[in-house]
């Protein structure tokens, strides 16, 4: 349960909510905004509470009071992905049409058809990452 207080004006929430708790723990940029609604907590106490390091909390509640971000930009780092979703199913539907295609085969067939072409490692990682291995 969340409550604004009326003369801080500041956000926190009652031990009695799990729903809340869980999604705060579910990953960590759902943690952080869940945390800035904890004032009035000192930060072991919201490090107990949320399972994470006094110096995680110590060093996103720092970043929080000076730049103001709730959120951590790291998602929008390293290289993109070459095979989205949709280009795991072109591959699992080209491994389904013959089960004994060997990798140099299937990048080669999924190369057919695709605008930026992959190299074998790519298809071996993809492959392993959809639960295929041996080819």
């Amino acid at each position: 349960r969340i409550s604004q207080h009326e003369a801080s004006g500041v956000w926190s929430w009652s031990r009695q909510s799990p729903e809340l708790q869980t999604e705060c723990q579910n990953g960590k940029e759902a943690w952080h905004g869940c945390w800035c609604q904890t004032g009035g907590l000192s930060i072991s106490q919201s490090a107990q509470l949320l399972g994470f390091s006094r110096t995680t909390i110590s060093r996103v509640y720092k970043e929080w009071c000076e730049k103001g971000k709730t959120s951590s930009m790291r998602q929008s780092c390293g290289r993109k992905c070459l095979v989205d979703a949709r280009g795991q199913r072109r591959m699992g539907r080209l491994i389904q049409a013959d089960g004994k295609t060997t990798l140099t085969e299937i990048t080669t067939r999924y190369n057919r058809g695709m605008q930026q072409s992959i190299w074998e490692a790519t298809t071996r990682t993809t492959l392993r990452r959809m639960g295929y291995n041996s080819r």
